[in-house]
């Protein structure tokens, strides 16, 4: 998609990994996906954008990043790859740093997740990231909304065949 800033020329045929997202038929507004693309053709990771707003703008992005996915690597103070998404699907050319996080657990179809919210300069994004047990980073970064624990009772895993070319 387009708001994914690619660097190469590749593009991956799909994820070899199932996505933990918002089913779409679940959810309003409007849905975009990108993938991620490696050198080598592979996916490092699904990024989905929802715009809950009519068209104004993204309310939302969640990123699944799997193990050795250049995107997953942050410097201290530094903001996921998914807020930057989001700054960029909105075109705030803001400087956002990261100011620390905090671990919470949080139950998701029975199971509890450590999820670490991440605190921002900006204040009007709110940002959440754990790991999933196949070892994908999910993370998810929100527009003037707060991430309730009731999302993650939304979240469910979406086939990588909805990804595939």
């Amino acid at each position: 998609m387009s708001f994914l800033r690619r660097r190469g020329a590749a593009s991956p045929a799909g994820p070899d990994f199932d996505v933990l997202a918002m089913d779409p038929g679940d959810w309003p507004g409007v849905l975009g996906a990108g993938l991620l693309p490696a050198p080598d053709g592979s996916c490092q990771g699904v990024v989905l954008r929802y715009d809950l707003f009519g068209g104004r703008g993204p309310a939302m992005v969640i990123g699944n990043l799997p193990e050795g996915s250049p995107a997953r690597e942050v410097a201290e103070g530094e903001v996921p790859f998914e807020v930057h998404q989001l700054l960029a699907a909105l075109d705030l050319d803001e400087e956002v740093r990261a100011l620390g996080t905090e671990e919470v657990p949080v139950m998701h179809e029975g199971s509890l997740l450590v999820v670490r919210r991440i605190t921002l300069t900006e204040g009007r994004i709110s940002c959440v990231q754990f790991d999933r047990s196949d070892g994908v980073l999910v993370t998810i970064a929100s527009w003037e909304r707060p991430i309730t624990d009731e999302l993650y009772q939304l979240l469910k895993p979406l086939p990588a065949e909805m990804f595939q070319r």
